[in-house]
């Protein structure tokens, strides 16, 4: 596995959009990267608009390309999700990018770039915050994005006491991100084997009904079945039908994995939250848990 190198003061970094434009601005975002010690160099994308993407697909595919060919910027920063990086993940030149890795940060629409990168190149990426979510973002969730691009320890522990954890231990490669996406990406060149990996997921504003029904795909398809652990994150701003379909979203979850052993742990503070604690993904953990308290430890390479 090739690592990508930590940040020092003084290495610059690329803000690109490669989905939804940016509505507003992201200089907050600058001003904290820019007190991190880093350089920031803004892609044409930030400030582009094609109807809802980020300039037009060529465009986005031609600024994401520069950020992840240039060796000067150590690494790359999704300004934002929303909708448009599987439009344009086929048109991507990953050469360099494997020669030179770099880190690659956000989440949501950008679960595509890391699902792809991990299954087919096996380099970690960071599932965190976005300049664009910067505004919102508690401290502790901008810390942890810091620490993950800095090197430190990245080790974590929480208790929730909102729905019982299935207890447990588990070791294996970090994998996942948002849900429809991951369910969107089944049987493409970015997907792979979730076999012995430990999967994340988390997800925004859907309907009950839509989220069993994902599950239900991943289920079918072989995803959940040999799982070393399962990590569900925030499930937030979730719609019900009417009548309402009958189970909160831990229920769905639980029900598709209640017939395998391996540990579950809800709601770990990563997803559509403010709170967005920064995830290696890729990188080999293990997921203890015990009763309502959840700790999350990288391995050593």
């Amino acid at each position: 596995m090739k690592i990508p190198q930590f940040l020092t003061t003084g290495d610059k970094v690329a803000i690109v959009c490669p989905a939804s434009y940016i509505k507003g601005n992201i200089d907050n975002a600058i001003s904290i990267l820019t007190d991190w010690g880093l350089k920031v160099e803004v892609g044409e994308t930030v400030t582009s608009q094609y109807h809802q993407f980020a300039g037009t697909d060529e465009l986005r595919t031609q600024d994401l390309q520069k950020a992840l060919d240039n060796p000067e910027i150590k690494a790359v920063f999704a300004a934002r999700g929303g909708y448009g990086t599987v439009r344009i993940i086929d048109q991507l030149d990953f050469n360099n990018f494997t020669q030179n890795p770099k880190w690659l940060v956000g989440f949501s629409d950008i679960t595509v770039l890391h699902s792809h990168i991990h299954f087919t190149l096996g380099i970690p990426t960071l599932h965190g915050q976005m300049p664009k979510s910067f505004d919102d973002s508690t401290k502790d969730a901008l810390i942890s994005l810091k620490k993950a691009l800095f090197g430190e320890s990245m080790d974590y522990s929480y208790s929730q006491q909102e729905y019982p954890n299935r207890p447990g231990e588990g070791t294996g490669t970090l994998i996942g991100g948002n849900l429809a996406l991951l369910h969107s990406l089944i049987s493409s060149e970015s997907d792979g084997s979730y076999d012995n990996k430990i999967l994340f997921i988390e997800d925004v504003g859907e309907q009950h009904y839509n989220i069993d029904r994902m599950l239900w795909t991943l289920k079918r398809a072989g995803k959940l079945a040999k799982l070393q652990a399962l990590i569900v994150g925030g499930f937030t701003e979730l719609k019900d039908s009417n009548p309402p379909f009958g189970q909160r979203f831990e229920d769905i979850i639980f029900d598709k994995v209640k017939e395998y052993d391996y540990p579950v742990a809800f709601h770990y503070p990563a997803g559509h939250i403010e709170n967005n604690h920064t995830l290696v993904l890729g990188k080999k953990v293990n997921l203890l848990v015990e009763g309502e308290q959840v700790t999350l430890t990288y391995k050593t390479p």
